[in-house]
């Protein structure tokens, strides 16, 4: 008889509730202070470009926020095993401490090598400390409908990317970069309460925890999943690291506007990352994904013929919209394509963290293919590894042969 506790027992999964929902709340806020927070760079990015901090190249300025996200990622493939051998708060505590911390830290920095240290690595490590189980926790509360659940938690992450860039905007100028980066640690600190108060892990861990599952690297969907997703996740983010410097640079839009860019991209992206998660539950994971990631490769082709305010901003809105899919569904993809329950953590811990070598190197290489004068290279680069993606999805589809179209049900 399957211990009611045990995350073999997928019967006794509540599927719903008042503590089931509180889960996504603290779900929610979680992303909004880990996936936000690395949304909020492209903001730093423009800041930092206009050499007030300190001077530095674009290429040198974007490893802030890549290793910043490789960060986040990578030490999944540690919180995922820590989580499924039952240290979820200390995980929680620990991210905590060094995210408020690192902001903190932000605050004091007038070189580029110490923002590396606390907006990169410092920040990272929260981020990363928190991310993994905020997702692994909710698929233990949730079966049919967890990916409705998942999007919801998502969008806290681009709820995140639309209030902390205009915190910061509308701040920095009135009382300067250390009290505005301040005003978000305090922000992080308060909105993390909230999860530290009610997020519970409902089952006990399984007896073997793995820090790796070696059986995944035999797993073809898995393997090619992971591999698509790392492909998809260097062009990914390199519209929201440069859509504001872009619009600034290039006139199309006024400096106040230009900064407005990344939460235009972000609080399009919370539409993004909930609605087709609502799709997702009936047409399964991976058929939701497959339209938004050859949609979302089309869109930064097309950042290459905007050439006023109008198309700048439509642009904007619908790659922020169809790229929320790349945050809100893998998590979803990668539980299902994990057959046994007991070891989500571990296989979400290591997706994820093959997934941040990819990240590590995006925005660096497509700042050093940027030029002044043309920024046509920039958006190939970013397009290609996004059509790429794509029809990696496709192919994973397949390999789940006829259960393909459907998985994720």
């Amino acid at each position: 008889m399957p211990n009611k506790n045990s995350v073999h027992d997928t019967d006794s999964v509540p599927n719903g509730g008042f503590t089931a929902w509180l889960q996504v709340l603290g779900g929610f806020l979680l992303l909004f202070n880990t996936w936000g927070v690395m949304n909020t760079f492209g903001v730093y990015q423009t800041y930092y470009e206009s050499g007030e901090l300190f001077q530095e190249s674009s290429t040198r300025i974007s490893w802030i926020g890549s290793v910043q996200t490789f960060c986040l990622l990578f030490f999944g493939t540690l919180t995922g095993p820590i989580f499924d051998a039952g240290y979820f708060r200390v995980l929680l505590y620990s991210g905590f401490f060094m995210l408020v911390f690192g902001q903190m830290m932000l605050s004091l920095c007038t070189t580029f090598w110490q923002v590396v240290l606390a907006q990169g690595i410092c920040i990272g490590i929260g981020t990363g400390l928190l991310f993994v189980p905020s997702v692994a926790i909710i698929s233990t509360y949730f079966t049919t409908k967890i990916a409705l659940a998942m999007g919801f938690a998502a969008s806290g992450s681009g709820m995140g990317g639309v209030i902390y860039p205009i915190v910061f905007h509308r701040l920095h100028p009135a009382i300067g970069f250390a009290w505005a980066t301040r005003v978000i640690g305090f922000m992080e600190l308060g909105t993390l309460l909230v999860p530290l108060a009610v997020m519970r892990v409902r089952t006990l861990p399984p007896k073997v925890r793995k820090l790796i599952d070696w059986s995944a690297f035999s797993d073809l969907p898995y393997i090619t999943y992971i591999l698509g997703t790392l492909v998809g996740y260097m062009g990914l983010f390199v519209p929201f690291f440069y859509i504001s410097y872009y619009a600034i640079q290039q006139k199309f839009t006024n400096e106040n506007l230009g900064f407005y860019m990344l939460p235009i991209l972000n609080s399009a992206s919370v539409f993004g990352r909930l609605l087709p998660n609502i799709f997702a539950d009936k047409l399964g994971v991976v058929n939701t994904m497959i339209p938004c990631s050859f949609v979302t490769s089309i869109l930064a082709f097309c950042l290459i013929r905007v050439d006023n305010q109008a198309s700048i901003i439509v642009c904007t809105i619908l790659y922020g919209f169809f790229s929320g899919a790349y945050v809100s569904l893998p998590p979803t993809i990668m539980v299902f394509l994990t057959p046994d329950r007991s070891l989500i953590g571990t296989r979400l811990g290591q997706g994820f963290a093959t997934i941040s070598f990819g990240v590590l190197v995006s925005t660096p290489a497509a700042g050093a293919i940027l030029r002044q004068d043309s920024w046509t290279h920039i958006w190939i680069y970013s397009g290609v590894l996004l059509f790429v993606a794509a029809c990696s999805f496709v192919l994973v589809r397949k390999l789940k042969g006829s259960g393909g179209v459907n998985v994720g049900h």
